[in-house]
C-alpha cells in the first residue's frame, strides 16, 4: 500500500479549494438550529469522513479509477466505506454515546448509508471534478500544441517550393544575362523576407498579405513577358481585419507553374480579391494551362492544394468555402473566408 502514497502532490490552489470545501460541508453537516453551537463529536465524526475521503481523492481516484482500474476501484470503495461506518458505529459511538441504545444497536446497513453517502459523495465529487477539469486543460494545451505545430509543418512546406521555384527561373535569366536580373533577385528578396520573418505569427493584416502577394505575381509575371496576360485586382481592402499568412499564395503559383506549360503564348491569369463591409474575403484566381501539359495530374500541384486546405480546415473551420473548377484548358479557384478584426494597438 505505501508506493499508493508515494507520488501524492497537491497544489496550493487545490489545497485552499479542499479547506473551503470540507469547513463549507462541515457547517451544513454539524449545524444544529435548535443547539446553535459545534460539539466535539461532530467534529471527531466529520474527521472520520475526511479521512476516509482523502484516501478515495488522492489514492483511489488517480491509482485506480483513472488508469481504468474500475473493478478495483470499486471493491476498495466498497471496503472504504464499510470502514467509514465500523470506525462510527464500533469505536466513535461507543466513546461519545457509551450509554445509550445508540452504542449498542446497529442501526443496519441502510440507514448508515444514508448518513456516510452524502457527506463522502460530495468531498469526492468535487476532487473527481477538480481532476477531470484539469484533464481537459491539460487536453486544451495538448490540442493547441498538435494544432500549432502541425500548422508550422505546413507552412515550412510552402517556402521550399516557392524558393525552389524562383531559384531555378533566377537560374535561367542569369545564364541569358538578362537585365532583368537583379530586379528579380530584388523581388524575390523581398518576399522572402516577408515569408520567413513577417509571417511568424498566426494572422497578419490583410493589406499587408495582399501587398506581397502582388509583389509576388509581379515577381512571376516577368517569367511571362510577352506571351500573355496578367491581371491582379483588389478591391475594397481593409487594414482592419487580419488574415492568416501564406494561405492564398499556393493557388497564384500554381496558376503561374500550370499556365505556361505547354502554352508559349495566349496565357491568362486573373486574380482579384473583394472584402464586403462585415470581413468576408472574396478570392478568385483563374488561369489558362495547354490541354495536354498533364497538369491535371501533376502531383505538385495537388501537394499544394491539399497543404492549403488542411490549413483552411485547422484555421477557419466552418468560416470559410472553397470551389474549385476544372475544365479541358481551365482552372478556377474560388474561395471566401470570414475574417476576424485585428486588434488596433
Amino acid at each position: 500500500m505505501a508506493p499508493l502514497f508515494k507520488n501524492i502532490s497537491i497544489s496550493l490552489k487545490e489545497f485552499i479549494f479542499q479547506i473551503l470545501l470540507f469547513l463549507l460541508v462541515f457547517v451544513f453537516y454539524s449545524f444544529d438550529k435548535h443547539t446553535q453551537h459545534i460539539e466535539e463529536y461532530q467534529v471527531v465524526f466529520f474527521l472520520n469522513y475526511v479521512f476516509w475521503t482523502l484516501i478515495i481523492n488522492y489514492v483511489l481516484l488517480p491509482h485506480f479509477y483513472f488508469k481504468k482500474r474500475h473493478l478495483l476501484f470499486f471493491i476498495s470503495l466498497v471496503l472504504i466505506i464499510s470502514a467509514v461506518i465500523l470506525v462510527e458505529e464500533l469505536i466513535l459511538e461507543k466513546i461519545y454515546f457509551p450509554d445509550t441504545k445508540r452504542a449498542h444497536e446497529f442501526p443496519g446497513v441502510f440507514f448508515s448509508l444514508l448518513e456516510v453517502l452524502p457527506v463522502i459523495v460530495i468531498l469526492s465529487g468535487f476532487k473527481f471534478a477538480w481532476d477531470a477539469l484539469g484533464k481537459q486543460r491539460q487536453v486544451d494545451e495538448l490540442k493547441t500544441y498538435i494544432r500549432e505545430s502541425e500548422m508550422q509543418f505546413l507552412k515550412s512546406q510552402i517556402n521550399p517550393h516557392f524558393l525552389f521555384n524562383n531559384l531555378n527561373n533566377l537560374y535561367a535569366y542569369a545564364i541569358e544575362k538578362s537585365p532583368k536580373t537583379p530586379k528579380i533577385i530584388l523581388e524575390l528578396s523581398g518576399v522572402l523576407r516577408y515569408m520567413l520573418y513577417d509571417c511568424r505569427a498566426q494572422f497578419v493584416l490583410l493589406s499587408k498579405e495582399i501587398e506581397q502577394l502582388e509583389n509576388f505575381t509581379k515577381l512571376n509575371q516577368l517569367q511571362i513577358e510577352h506571351r500573355g496576360t496578367v491581371k491582379f485586382r483588389a478591391n475594397k481592402i481593409r487594414s482592419a481585419y487580419k488574415i492568416a499568412p501564406l494561405i492564398l499564395i499556393v493557388f497564384i503559383e500554381n496558376a503561374f507553374k500550370h499556365s505556361q506549360k505547354g502554352q508559349s503564348s495566349n496565357i491568362l491569369i486573373d486574380i482579384e480579391f473583394n472584402v464586403s463591409e462585415e470581413g468576408k474575403l472574396t478570392f478568385v484566381c483563374k488561369n489558362n494551362f495547354h490541354p495536354n501539359s498533364n497538369s491535371t495530374s501533376d502531383a505538385s500541384k495537388r501537394i499544394g492544394l491539399n497543404n492549403v486546405k488542411k490549413r483552411l480546415q485547422l484555421l477557419y473551420p466552418n468560416a470559410h468555402q472553397l470551389n474549385i473548377r476544372e475544365s479541358e484548358d481551365k482552372f478556377e479557384v474560388y474561395l471566401s473566408i470570414q475574417l476576424e478584426k485585428a486588434h488596433q494597438t
